[in-house]
């Protein structure tokens, strides 16, 4: 029942200009076991927020005098605790949009079924009760500060490492699939170091021709290469005493392994088309998802880089194997990316959290954290639900979508460009596709 959870009250005011809607709905919902009010505009639904005080308000979109929108925008600047449920015969791109970006927490597109009523209005209420729980959860619970987030031993483990690590200055190799982390791993040994002060520096090896890598870390003279019109100081020079991540050494050829191996053991390098020897103090992190060893064997990795840079090893284990921090830093990742895109911190439901749970995460911790980016988007603050998740069935090796596609993607697509005033770019960057794409999916959902 709508009401079934004890301590929840059920007051729901419905504005529509037609009688007849008024009367039906109110029917349907008072057998229902809502209290009911009804108003004929949103002018005589005004005095009524502070008299019936309702939970819910089921509004239509265009009435005379104040409109649903409009209406909508006084309750969340006089209520915002009231939920709003907006009603309209017109589903175009620019309502919803509207509607999303105005707070409403869902729309309702005319002719209303009984089925589709009571699905919405109880998923309503039970998102009240899991936002109460969370606010009451929330006041006694200690959120976590460092990006680096688990409770699993072996993350316990990596915490006395890079302990260890950081109370020295000696080179760190950090292990792991790709998304594990090793990134953050690197800036807190940088972080909780005597040079945390000093700049940390991350390039990402595999990211760079083998050409411009040599170039990019220690630097070059003017002429020194073709295009090379001013001398320009290497991320070496740059990291001054603190600490440079070479990400994915693993993917970097022998001679420029050579010449690494030289900038390690002695601290010297030497810029592309220069005779002078330049110092280094920087500490090297390197970070890899190769399997080293291999490499080695197939003479495709120096035995002698391999040993100097495995002074300290660090290895970071798959999110899939560590899944008792999946709450933990679920929430985590909830919270700090409703915090970067500036809205209200939705509530994960406990099915969305069993279906994260249950999920084996090939992409790691990257791939969780863009889900749930995606998921605070389309969620619109209220609470996170199993059909919010972008994810492959559980246990599918094809990708296929927990529920139908099309629905899914479609509410992703509008909702995220609500909540982006239509800025393409930021639509694109959140729903994880390029721009071409995005305008692809403009087009099949006819969303221009």
């Amino acid at each position: 029942m709508l009401c079934s959870l004890p301590d929840m009250t059920s007051r729901i005011l419905i504005v529509d200009d037609d009688a007849d809607i008024r009367a039906s709905l109110g029917e349907a919902l008072t057998e229902h076991g809502a209290e009911i009010a009804v108003a004929d505009d949103g002018l005589t639904a005004l005095p009524l927020l502070e008299r019936f005080d309702p939970d819910l308000v089921l509004c239509d979109v265009r009435m005379p005098e104040i409109g649903g929108l409009s209406l909508l925008e006084t309750i969340r600047q006089r209520r915002p605790s009231i939920d709003v449920v907006l009603m309209t015969a017109f589903d175009d791109m620019e309502t919803v949009a509207s509607a999303m970006r105005g707070g409403a927490v869902d729309f309702l597109v005319k002719p209303i079924g009984l089925k589709q009523l009571l699905v919405v209005t109880d998923r309503v209420f039970e998102d009240r009760e899991l936002r109460r729980r969370a606010s009451r959860d929330s006041r006694a619970a200690v959120r976590p500060r460092n990006p680096l987030v688990g409770r699993d031993p072996r993350m316990i483990e990596i915490y006395k490492l890079v302990g260890q690590a950081a109370a020295t200055n000696a080179t760190v190799l950090l292990r792991g699939e790709s998304g594990t982390g090793k990134e953050l791993v690197a800036r807190a040994i940088h972080a909780h170091s005597s040079n945390a002060a000093e700049p940390f520096v991350a390039v990402n090896c595999a990211a760079l021709p083998a050409s411009l890598l040599e170039s990019e870390l220690f630097g070059h003279v003017r002429g020194a290469f073709t295009g090379a019109h001013e001398a320009r100081r290497g991320r070496f020079a740059l990291a001054g005493k603190g600490t440079i991540l070479l990400d994915e050494i693993g993917d970097t050829s022998l001679d420029f392994q050579t010449k690494l191996l030289r900038v390690i053991q002695d601290r010297e390098f030497q810029p592309v088309g220069s005779e002078r020897l330049e110092r280094t103090d920087a500490r090297v992190i390197a970070a890899t998802h190769q399997d080293l060893e291999a490499m080695m064997h197939a003479r495709r990795f120096r035995e002698d880089l391999y040993y100097r840079l495995r002074v300290i090893e660090i290895v970071i284990p798959p999110l899939r194997d560590r899944a008792s921090d999946l709450p933990l830093l679920a929430e985590h990742m909830v919270a700090r990316a409703a915090e970067s895109l500036g809205v209200a911190a939705p509530v994960l439901s406990p099915a969305a959290m069993n279906r994260l749970v249950e999920y084996r995460w090939p992409g790691n911790v990257r791939e969780l954290e863009n889900c749930i980016k995606r998921a605070v988007v389309v969620a619109s603050g209220s609470v996170i639900r199993p059909e919010h998740l972008t994810l492959s069935a559980p246990g599918g090796d094809d990708r296929a979508k927990l529920s139908s596609l099309d629905e899914v993607e479609r509410e992703q697509v509008v909702r995220v460009l609500a909540a982006t005033e239509n800025h393409k770019g930021r639509t694109a960057e959140i729903l994880g596709v390029s721009r071409p794409r995005l305008r692809r999916l403009i087009e099949k959902y006819g969303l221009e």
